[in-house]
């Protein structure tokens, strides 16, 4: 029974492993996603639509806290920073609303 279990666990430790691998991209470029998606989210929702900035901070609100949610009224520009990585938006105007800055 024992070695049953060690086998059992050796498998899944083996598997877990391979799918780690192969998501490597995607579990790589997953910090980032946290504050590109709150800058561009929090960016369009305060100067494109134009809603009150407590608003916008419950609505870009996620599971995993950002370290850093700035805002730039005058410039109409966003810094988010989450997991590490910081990123900005920008508002572009009002054809064209928020985009990420590079």
């Amino acid at each position: 029974m024992r070695r049953a279990l060690r086998v059992l666990v050796a498998l899944l430790a083996v598997s877990l492993g391979w799918s780690a691998w192969q998501a490597r991209q995607a579990l790589a470029d997953f910090p980032g996603i946290l504050s590109a998606y709150s800058a561009k989210e929090y960016c369009s929702c305060r100067f494109v639509m134009g809603f009150d900035p407590a608003y916008c901070r419950a609505y870009v609100k996620q599971w995993l806290p950002l370290s850093l949610l700035e805002e730039s009224s005058e410039q109409r520009r966003v810094t988010a920073e989450g997991l590490g990585r910081r990123n900005q938006a920008a508002w572009q105007g009002v054809r064209e609303g928020c985009r990420l800055l590079p």
